[in-house]
Parts: structure tokens; C-alpha cells; sequence
């Protein structure tokens, strides 16, 4: 996983050691020496994370996440405050600034890179669906997105078998409007969560009967419970239970003895980070139902793929996007023995297709006629090349029978195009992915072949 961290500390030999580090695992890495500096390029370069020293003159780490979070340019994105200071009390000022966690110096490399994933995966996520939100807007069909609500009345799963923690957990929630409930088995918890929607599970990870980060694996597996945020409680000793928390899908964590204060906020930014992303998937499917997705196949139609591209393209984000053009091969053939009935059938039998064997954070469209458009941000041209042989063999396996007793084959040839320069546009990607798909198909079909890079 590739992203781009800024790291904002006016000790430059503290700002040195981050960069090596993180270079090293090849992140992109700019650096700040204050914090007025640090607002200036998390406006242009638009990093998916912040690395923010706490104590630097003038503008303090507290102000500047202030600022950050405040600025609709720039409240999206992570920020982890790093300081010298492991005081509870500072660690609640810097949450209830905005901060999405605190690492103490010195900064452990292992806890260092779980959190930037971590943060990175969900940021990338919210990308996804902000910037989607912001196309839909853009063609009228969504309201400009409401403040963030109150998290009164939000559920949370306290899962413990030690019944004096889980009780402390419970009452702490409940003091900030939060209903909790608790389960003392991973039996309970998995049950639970399949009869109630919670919006939070806080996981003790000093289950003595029960493995918590087997239950937390489960939950992620789950689609009742994959988006839900996943807060772990650990003795000070579980460092590395913590850090495979977080390679399951952990969000945020919080160290016995517990402070109730750092519980509650971070319970509650975690609670309206839900509450952000169910919005914008409530906005943006009730907007595509509109006017954005092709009646015959469901995907999108090539209004919304020119729109959401041009955005991603325009906003730089990610630093490699992929375009997979797809083509059905022979589909006139379909139409003229079997009818037009038989034709929409197979578009629809593709169109599935494509939706079982792509990730959640591509975008498929139906382009037009028999052609289809897979767009996959954060891909490179070789990972693009090996995503679309698969997605060629999987829809050669179709069964597809235009009439009883009749098994057709359905095949596709796929144009493959990259965008990397940041004068790219939406244009420029597809027609790549075009020429490519002519060579494709000049090459006898059912294959793939690649453009050049943008």
C-alpha cells in the first residue's frame, strides 16, 4: 500500500527519522516545520494522512488539527498526533481537536505502520464515497451533506467476560448518550450483532476464556458487521495483540487502566465517522437510483463514469488510477439468433459478473451498446493487466443458455489503460483504454491487452 503522509514537526532531525521510516516501507513523505506550513500543504498536496508534532511554537499541533478539521478542504483527512506528552488528558485535548490517535515518542516503527494503514484503508474508503457524493451533488441529485449528528441514541457492544470492566464500559458509554449492550462470548457477540444494528463494538482483548481477535476477525467477515468501528480495550503488556487487531480491521484502541473521559471521545468519534460514511452511502444510493445507473444491468451509466472520473483525475487521488474497457465479443450474433430479449439477458449475466469479482471501491459502468468500464483507483498498469485476465476467464465461465437446450459461450476482449501523469483526463484514459481494446480485438478477441500509460 502506497499513500501520501505529511509529517509537520519543527525538530528537523525528528521529521528526518519519520521520513526514513516511512520512505523506507515506500510512502510518499513531505515534511512541515510548523503548523501554518503544514495547513498550506495538506491543502495542495492533499495528503490521506497527517503526522502532527504536538509542541511547536506559534501554531501548536491542538490549534492546527483545529484549523484542519474546520477546513472543508482538508477535515477528511487523517490526523495522528505525535508528542513526547502520554498524559490522559492530553491525549483527550488532541481527540476532542480532531485527532484520529496519539503515538508517544519515541514512535515504535510496527505501532507506527499499523496505524498509518489502518488509517490509510479507511481514508481511501471515505475517499471513494465523498468523492462519489461529490458527483452526485454536482448533477443536482443530493443535498450539500447536513453536520454531524449527535451520537445520542447510538448502539455500542461492549464484548468482556469480565464483568466489572464491561459494566465500567457500559456506564462510561451510557454518560455520553450511548445505549450500550454487552456480550461476555464471542457466541453472544456474533448472535447480537446479527438482531441489533450497532454503530460501535469495543473488544476487550483480555478475554480469558475466549480469542477476541478471532471474534474480531469474524466480525469483519461479516456483512452485518464489517463497517461497523472496532475499538479495542488492552493491558499495557498486549502490544502485538494490538498490532494484529489492527491487520484485522481494528479502528482504534485504548489502554487499561481506562480513562473515561478518552473512552468517551473516542467512542464518539468513531460513533460519527459511522455516522459520515452511512450518510454518504444513504445519499449517494438514493441518487444513483435516480438518474446515475443503467436500468438494464444496474451499474452506473457513462454520465456518471465521465463525471466520478474527471473528479478523481481532478483531485489527484490516488496517485495511480487503472481503466478496464470492456467489450463482448460477437454480441451481435446473440441479437440476431436469439432476439433482443436473449442480448439484454447476457448483458445482465456480465454485468453481475463484474460485480462479484471486482472490489468495493472500484466503479463499474455500462458504457454503451456491449461495452462496459472498470474504473480502479490505486491500481498500477501490471496489477491492472492481471485483475482484467481474471475478469475475462471468470466471464468465460458463464453459463449462458439464450434458449432450453442451448449453452452459448459469452467471452470479452478488455483494453487496459493507466493514468499516471497528472495532466491525465477522463478523455485521454479512455481513449488509451480504447486503442487497446482494438488491438484486442484485432489480436482475435477473448484476450487482453494493454495501452499506454497517460
Amino acid at each position: 500500500m502506497t499513500a501520501r503522509i505529511l509529517i509537520v514537526d519543527d525538530v528537523p532531525a525528528n521529521a528526518r527519522l519519520l521520513e526514513a521510516r516511512l520512505a523506507a516501507e515506500y510512502f510518499q513523505v513531505a515534511t512541515a516545520a510548523d503548523g501554518f506550513a503544514a495547513l498550506r500543504l495538506a491543502k495542495g498536496w492533499q495528503p490521506d494522512l497527517i503526522l502532527l508534532d504536538v509542541m511547536m511554537p506559534v501554531l501548536d499541533g491542538f490549534a492546527t488539527c483545529r484549523r484542519l478539521k474546520a477546513d472543508g478542504l482538508t477535515h477528511h483527512i487523517p490526523v495522528v498526533m505525535v508528542t513526547a506528552l502520554g498524559e490522559a488528558a492530553e491525549r483527550l485535548r488532541g481527540l476532542e481537536a480532531g485527532a484520529d490517535d496519539f503515538l508517544t515518542k519515541p514512535v515504535e516503527q510496527e505501532t507506527l505502520l499499523a496505524r498509518v494503514r489502518s488509517l490509510v484503508r479507511l481514508k481511501r474508503m471515505l475517499d471513494e464515497l465523498r468523492l462519489r457524493g461529490d458527483t452526485a451533488r454536482a448533477l443536482g441529485l443530493t443535498p450539500e451533506p447536513a453536520d454531524v449528528a449527535s451520537v445520542a441514541g447510538a448502539r455500542a457492544l461492549v464484548v468482556d467476560d469480565w464483568a466489572p470492566g464491561a459494566q465500567a464500559v457500559q456506564d462510561a458509554l451510557a454518560r455520553e448518550g450511548i445505549v450500550p449492550g454487552h456480550a461476555a462470548s464471542a457466541a453472544d457477540a456474533l448472535w447480537l450483532s446479527t438482531t441489533v444494528a450497532f454503530d460501535l463494538v469495543v473488544l476487550s482483548l483480555g478475554m480469558a476464556t475466549e480469542d477476541p481477535l478471532r471474534l474480531a476477525s469474524r466480525l469483519r467477515a461479516r456483512d452485518a458487521t464489517q463497517e461497523v468501528p472496532l475499538l479495542l480495550i488492552a493491558e499495557p503488556e498486549q502490544r502485538e495483540r494490538l498490532l494484529r487487531g489492527f491487520d484485522l480491521g481494528a479502528n482504534d484502541w485504548i489502554v487499561r487502566p481506562l480513562d473515561e473521559n478518552e473512552l468517551r471521545a473516542r467512542a464518539r468519534n468513531q460513533i460519527r465517522r459511522k455516522f459520515y460514511q452511512d450518510r454518504l452511502r444513504a445519499d449517494l444510493g438514493q441518487a444513483l437510483q435516480l438518474a446515475l445507473t443503467d436500468p438494464l444491468t444496474g451499474l452506473y451509466n457513462r454520465r456518471y463514469l465521465m463525471r466520478h472520473l474527471a473528479g478523481l483525475l481532478a483531485a489527484g487521488q490516488p496517485a495511480e488510477l487503472s481503466i478496464l474497457l470492456l467489450d463482448v465479443d460477437h454480441f451481435k450474433t446473440v441479437n440476431d439468433r436469439w432476439g433482443h430479449a436473449a442480448g439484454d439477458a447476457a448483458l445482465r449475466a456480465i454485468a453481475e459478473m463484474l460485480r462479484m469479482r471486482t472490489r468495493v471501491f472500484d466503479s463499474l459502468a455500462r458504457y454503451g451498446g456491449e461495452e462496459f468500464v472498470v474504473v480502479m483507483p490505486g491500481v498500477g498498469l501490471e496489477e491492472a493487466l492481471t485483475a482484467a485476465e481474471r475478469l475475462r476467464a471468470e466471464i468465460a465461465t458463464i453459463d449462458f443458455t439464450p434458449m432450453p437446450g442451448i449453452v452459448h459461450p459469452l467471452t470479452v476482449s478488455i483494453g487496459v489503460a493507466c493514468a499516471e501523469s497528472a495532466e491525465a483526463t477522463a478523455e485521454d484514459v479512455l481513449a488509451a483504454a480504447d486503442m487497446a481494446l482494438y488491438r484486442a480485438k484485432q489480436a482475435g478477441r477473448d484476450r487482453v491487452a494493454a495501452g499506454t500509460s497517460v
